[in-house]
């Protein structure tokens, strides 16, 4: 196990760009946050889909151990 989760390094993190639906705004939100403050009109914007470290961290088989990892991603696939 790790003091610190490994996929949390400033150097994985990826960007999307997503639209406040409040008020129409283009907002970044980055991979490890759920949602940000619309800079225009200060709503939340969330994500579609909350992702997982799981999903997209390269580190999550190891975080996680062998069995448990392989039990998640096939609750992950239905």
């Amino acid at each position: 196990m790790f003091d610190r989760c490994p996929g949390q390094s400033s150097r994985n993190l990826k960007v999307g760009i997503y639209i406040c639906k409040n008020c129409g705004q283009e907002v970044e939100i980055f991979s490890d946050e759920l949602r940000v403050k619309c800079p225009k009109c200060g709503k939340f914007v969330h994500k579609e889909k909350v992702p997982s470290c799981i999903e997209w961290c390269k580190s999550a088989r190891e975080c996680l151990g062998e069995e448990k990892w392989k039990e998640i991603q096939e609750m992950l696939k239905k």
